[in-house]
């Protein structure tokens, strides 16, 4: 199965300079903690809840003023639309993310999550592995 056949194609986006309170929003609006960065077409970046967290509210920055080219991940992992399922789990687990940008010739066409692999069959082995290598600390003795 391609990423083609899994994907979301209806994903909601913002750009580097869309203020962080509103990129909460939309995650508020679409019940997610994802939103892929596009500018000039082509995704630079994701931000995510732990993002705004971690790069802007521990740090007592304005959720209104600062922006998500300040606190977002760049560069975005992707994959193409025909990449194979199982190629797309092991990226995932290697990169340790939840969420990949499908993108074909730059541009951003769909999003995959582990969940999306989840729900097909023969790929439930490939996303717990992913979700289990997600889940370890990145580096020994970290939490």
């Amino acid at each position: 199965m391609r990423l083609r056949d899994l994907m979301t194609t209806d994903v909601r986006t913002c750009t580097p300079d869309t203020p962080v309170s509103e990129v909460a929003r939309i995650m508020e609006e679409i019940d997610s903690g994802f939103v892929p960065v596009v500018d000039a077409g082509e995704v630079t970046g994701v931000i995510t809840d732990r993002d705004i967290v971690l790069r802007v509210v521990a740090k007592d920055r304005d959720v209104r003023t600062t922006t998500v080219r300040e606190c977002m991940t760049s560069p975005a992992i992707t994959a193409g639309p025909d990449t194979d399922a199982h190629e797309a789990a092991d990226l995932m687990a290697r990169k340790q993310i939840r969420r990949l940008c499908v993108v074909d010739g730059g541009r951003l066409v769909g999003v995959v999550a582990l969940g999306d692999m989840a729900t097909e069959r023969i790929h439930v082995d490939e996303a717990g592995e992913a979700l289990s290598s997600i889940s370890e600390p990145s580096q020994p003795g970290t939490h």
